[in-house]
């Protein structure tokens, strides 16, 4: 073989320079015969860090980087990235060698959109034409121009938080300096899935009766979830429990004493296609909710120490606050002295909720 005469195309999106390209390892296909050839113009990297919950809800940038900038190549640093989809041409950890790479790269754009010290320093230290969002200055996060102003003026002053009338989803897009449309999630999962659910036709309500372990000022008593799962039954829907290894012990003790059908917990991907059966989400700010909005599923979304306004629903679900007040802005234990306000959102404005959204 004359290796001299070899062609490879560096700008096209499908290579990877350490490894094959798809088109090369599943149809044997070389650069110099290749219909898949897709030339790149620039490179974007996101940094948005966090939770799973968080990338997740951070995706609809996507859809407007690519109208934008449909050549570009879109990178992502994560400490989540088996959420993030396929059309997203790298995605990298949070680690040394991702950043040894990203040190070596020349970016058409980076856009932070974390506050987190490191996140700030690393975009200050990479190479790009343009930058958004936060970086550092004099040792602490700061917006790196007049965009990124409200989002980190909302983070600094709960006040200012509380009187924020924009989604995270229109600050975002605002840090980039673009509007936010009603661009949807972008979630990958595999609909193949099947979970052998006998509902009988019945319409079928996930309850995610968890919080986390640090969020307990959210926590909504078990009790409630018992006198839920019986009502909805009794009402001809088919309840079923959702939630991760926290919830386990608590998901079995709610399903013996209301018969709700509760199927485990699972992994990642098999818990996406448990929630993809259902037909309603009823659930706390989770993970679970941004999946279930990310399947655009009907959702009903208990809420009590943010604001509300944060949340991008698409027009399917409805927020639940609880009937009094509370002092919990943001806070992970209950401020209240005289009543633990989350015992104030009944189970019947639950139902309700379910029957106006589903």
């Amino acid at each position: 073989m004359d290796l001299e005469g070899i062609i490879y195309h560096q700008d096209c999106r499908h290579f990877r320079g350490d490894v094959p390209c798809k088109p090369n390892k599943t149809e044997g296909i070389h650069c110099i015969d290749c219909n898949y050839y897709s030339p790149t113009n620039g490179i974007i990297l996101i940094i948005k860090l966090g939770a799973i919950g968080d990338v997740i809800r951070t995706t609809p940038l996507i859809h407007k980087i690519n109208e934008e900038y449909p050549e570009a190549a879109i990178w992502w640093l994560t400490y989540s990235p088996e959420i993030l989809p396929n059309n997203i041409h790298k995605i990298l950890t949070f680690s040394l060698e991702s950043i040894l790479t990203l040190k070596a790269t020349n970016f058409s754009m980076i856009m932070n959109l974390d506050k987190d010290p490191h996140a700030c320093a690393l975009t200050d230290i990479l190479k790009a034409e343009k930058k958004f969002g936060f970086h550092l200055h004099n040792g602490k996060p700061s917006p790196i121009n007049i965009l990124s102003k409200n989002k980190y003026l909302t983070g600094l002053f709960d006040d200012v938080s509380l009187a924020n009338e924009k989604s995270y989803l229109q600050e975002i897009f605002e840090i980039c300096g673009w509007v936010f449309n009603g661009e949807e999630y972008l979630l990958d999962f595999d609909n193949t899935r099947k979970w052998e659910i006998n509902n009988a036709g019945k319409k079928v309500v996930g309850l995610n009766t968890g919080c986390g372990g640090r969020w307990k000022s959210r926590l909504w008593k078990e009790e409630y979830w018992i006198e839920l799962a019986k009502k909805l039954a009794e009402n001809g829907f088919y309840p079923m429990l959702l939630g991760g290894q926290q919830e386990h012990e608590k998901n079995i003790r709610i399903a013996e004493q209301s018969g709700a059908f509760y199927p485990g917990y699972f992994s990642l991907q098999d818990f996406i296609s448990l929630v993809n059966q259902c037909d309603l989400i009823v659930t706390g700010v989770t993970m679970a909710l941004h999946l279930a909005i990310g399947l655009k599923k009907k959702v009903v979304l208990f809420n009590n120490i943010f604001n509300p306004k944060e949340f991008e629903l698409y027009g399917r679900g409805e927020i639940i606050q609880p009937q009094k007040p509370c002092k919990c802005y943001f806070s992970p234990d209950c401020k209240n002295d005289e009543y633990f306000f989350m015992d104030s959102l009944s189970p019947d404005a639950i139902i309700k909720a379910i029957y106006n959204n589903i």
